[in-house]
């Protein structure tokens, strides 16, 4: 089980990058066509914006499951010690919630938006849903998981040092 989840999580590592790589072929190719030859690609530009709806939601994603969102952690470790697993739960609970939405309404988009063809690139303007029903999705399953056990998933598991009062003879040395 546990290199599958590797596995998905370095493909999604991979998928962000190539759609970078994608991306910065498309956007210098475009420029230097626009200035060197005054033509250019005319999908280039929808192409690139679909292409950084999808790094920035995978990317939200994998920061998600890595646990390094932006987080104010010293108030509560200092002056509430006690109440930090409790709050940390709290605070999946919200991000379960925030995701559910995210995931409810990026899905009811996508779902209205499959017959909407772009001129330009011939694909549906429900891609970049996709993206957001995709990303809802894992950002859930992520949250969902932390809820019960808070390090599942994250690169650090917790060090099983023994926490009694009693050290074993290898310790007293």
């Amino acid at each position: 089980m546990r290199t599958v989840l590797k596995w998905v999580w370095d493909s999604i590592d991979i998928i962000m990058a190539v759609i970078l790589v994608a991306m910065l072929v498309l956007v210098f190719t475009n420029v230097v066509l626009r200035y060197g030859f005054s033509s250019g690609l005319r999908a280039s530009v929808e192409l690139s914006r679909l292409g950084l709806v999808w790094v920035v939601m995978l990317g939200a994603v994998v920061v998600l499951k890595r646990d390094e969102h932006l987080a104010v952690k010293e108030f509560t470790e200092k002056l509430m010690p006690r109440w930090v697993p409790f709050l940390r739960r709290l605070c999946w609970l919200i991000i379960l919630i925030s995701v559910g939405m995210l995931f409810h309404g990026a899905f009811g988009q996508m779902m209205d938006n499959w017959q909407d063809i772009s001129p330009l690139t011939g694909l549906p303007s429900a891609l970049f849903y996709l993206a957001g029903s995709i990303s809802g999705a894992l950002m859930a399953i992520v949250a969902a998981g932390r809820i019960f056990f808070p390090h599942w998933l994250s690169e650090e598991q917790p060090s099983e040092k023994n926490t009694s009062s009693e050290s074993t003879p290898e310790e007293k040395k």
